[in-house]
């Protein structure tokens, strides 16, 4: 009897899998990446000659819940046309009955791996910022991604900002502007109750608890989380109740900033910012010198964010005032 290695079987398994296209339109290049819902290819779009992204589910499941997330997750990122955004060129069915997505190709490398290249505060407040933007965009139509993690948000050559991953993404039907019906699907199973989504120390936790009343408040939360990597360097507490005082201990970060972070991870949805938008427009406000929601500011407070902000017209005038004494006491004796 002969045995088969590992290597082999591998090897076997990835042929098995390999997409085959009918007709002439894709060229299947090489495996990109692999996560629990599909395996990404590099391809070729031989009809517009440009390299994509093919995105094909790891198994047959016709009627299935793997094929209702991927066809959910195409029509919610085809619905949100956003620069920060991946788009979506086409989706279809391959022969073997697995399902497929083409989408613009992404060069760059995930936000984890960029931060080595960002070490000044302001710099990854500002790439903050950006991430937030297609959050706020997606928020304003209704969309949640309720999966936002660093792992999820890639950073181009030339410096764009995209948020991937909307496979577990709905509609919050509490806010205005939702997409209609044509671009909801079927989310029969999206808010069932006892169903947990997300990842650990991102996760809110009322979607760690199985609450079917998430809304935009999580990604806030989410959001909050990848605040603290960008601010400390460190993963967020995996749980919840810790999280609180981990911003607190943070005394390398300047109070407001813990004071924005600490509300956008509040346990409390109810205490968080409403959305992305509210939480990028207190960021915005923190780097522009003014006052944020998040901290009420004592007298003390406002003098020495004010000096912050006109130092160099105060160091001016110290200068002058100087100068004048210094000269007073030379010619006025």
């Amino acid at each position: 009897m002969s045995w088969v290695s590992d290597a082999a079987i591998k090897r076997l398994r990835a042929v098995a899998a390999w997409p085959e296209f009918s007709g002439d339109r894709y060229t299947v290049v090489r495996e990109i990446g692999r996560g629990g819902m599909g395996t990404v290819y590099l391809g070729r779009d031989e009809l517009l000659g440009r390299d994509v992204a093919i995105k094909v589910t790891n198994g047959v499941s016709a009627g299935g819940r793997l094929e209702e997330l991927m066809r959910r997750e195409a029509r919610v990122v085809a619905a949100l046309e956003h620069p920060g955004i991946v788009p979506i060129h086409d989706s279809g069915t391959l022969a073997d009955g697995r399902l497929f997505t083409v989408m613009k190709l992404v060069r760059g490398v995930t936000l984890a791996e960029h931060l080595g290249t960002v070490p000044a505060r302001a710099d990854r407040l500002l790439l903050f910022e950006r991430i937030c933007e297609p959050v706020a965009f997606a928020h304003a139509r209704g969309v949640v991604h309720r999966d936002l993690k660093p792992s999820n948000v890639m950073v181009g050559s030339f410096g764009e900002v995209m948020v991937m991953d909307w496979g577990v993404a709905l509609h919050d039907e509490g806010r205005q502007g939702r997409q209609g019906e044509d671009g909801r699907g079927d989310e029969r199973d999206e808010r069932e109750e006892g169903l947990v989504l997300g990842t650990r120390g991102y996760m809110a936790p009322e979607q760690a608890a199985g609450l079917a009343s998430v809304d935009a408040r999580a990604d806030v939360h989410a959001l909050g989380g990848m605040l603290f990597v960008l601010l400390t360097g460190q993963e967020p507490p995996e749980d919840a109740a810790a999280t609180a005082g981990a911003i607190a201990r943070r005394t390398d970060v300047e109070k407001r900033l813990r004071a924005i972070c600490a509300k956008a991870m509040h346990p409390d949805a109810g205490q968080r910012y409403a959305d992305a938008a509210e939480l990028g427009a207190d960021v915005a406000r923190l780097r522009a010198g003014q006052p944020v929601t998040a901290y009420p500011e004592t007298l003390l407070d406002r003098a020495v964010r004010l000096a912050g902000v006109y130092r160099t017209a105060i160091l001016l005038v110290l200068t002058y005032l100087v100068v004048r004494s210094v000269i007073a006491l030379v010619f006025g004796r």
